[in-house]
């Protein structure tokens, strides 16, 4: 990882460039770019995951489609105020702190991980699939500089799912896992079904930080120096 990211939210995911790169927003004159990376998993299929950069980084006509790149960054949230009955919605994005272009498919390696640090903020939620697997629904909400924090949905299985359905409001975890990518079915007022993406951290390994911890990790992540790392 680069030497200026925030230790507590740290994502390394590599693919191929699945869309063009959009204009996103511009903070201070400084504009972002958006485009969607193909993940590989370990079966044959992949997971579409979007990653938001700034022009400082990398120029616009780099991103072509279909170049092989390694993305090391943050997982973030933001609310995008659409104005339509929706309301606000919750955007979920890697924003890249570094791109490192790969010569193919081949070169990609360990293509899909996260750490994160954060607190519980929502009550977990236990809950059985038709086919009896565990899941518990976390939504972890991950601090940044200047009284920030992303809001990350999580998924944990089995064992860690029967372990973190007892968790409380306000618990400070760790968790180690993917970003995945699904794919759901929205039905509008007006009946049409419009197809959405919805993202979230699938989790393989989770710790609970003792007070002492929490205090150090809090210490340390207001001592960081934070540049311009908007959404």
């Amino acid at each position: 990882m680069v030497g200026n990211i925030i230790e507590n939210n740290m994502v390394t995911i590599s693919g191929k460039i699945a869309t063009e790169a959009e204009f996103s927003h511009e903070v201070y004159g400084e504009g972002f770019y958006s485009f969607s990376l193909e993940v590989p998993r370990l079966s044959d299929s992949y997971d579409k995951i979007s990653v938001t950069v700034s022009e400082r980084l990398i120029s616009r006509e780099c991103l072509e489609i279909g170049k092989f790149i390694e993305v090391e960054g943050q997982f973030r949230s933001y609310n995008n105020f659409n104005g339509n009955t929706e309301g606000s919605k919750l955007i979920l994005t890697v924003f890249a702190r570094e791109i490192n272009f790969l010569e193919d498919e081949r070169k990609i390696k360990n293509p899909n991980q996260i750490y994160l640090n954060g607190f519980i903020c929502k009550k977990p939620v236990y809950r059985t699939t038709p086919f009896g697997r565990e899941i518990t629904d976390i939504l972890l909400a991950v601090n940044r500089p200047y009284n920030k924090s992303d809001y990350i949905p999580c998924i944990s299985w089995g064992r860690n799912a029967r372990y973190s359905s007892n968790l409380e409001i306000g618990d400070n975890i760790k968790v180690w896992g993917r970003i995945q990518s699904r794919e759901y079915q929205k039905k509008l007022e007006n009946g049409e079904v419009m197809t959405k993406v919805a993202y979230e951290v699938s989790v393989s390994k989770m710790e609970i930080c003792s007070e002492e911890q929490s205090k150090d990790e809090n210490e340390n992540e207001n001592e960081q120096e934070n540049t311009t790392d908007e959404p």
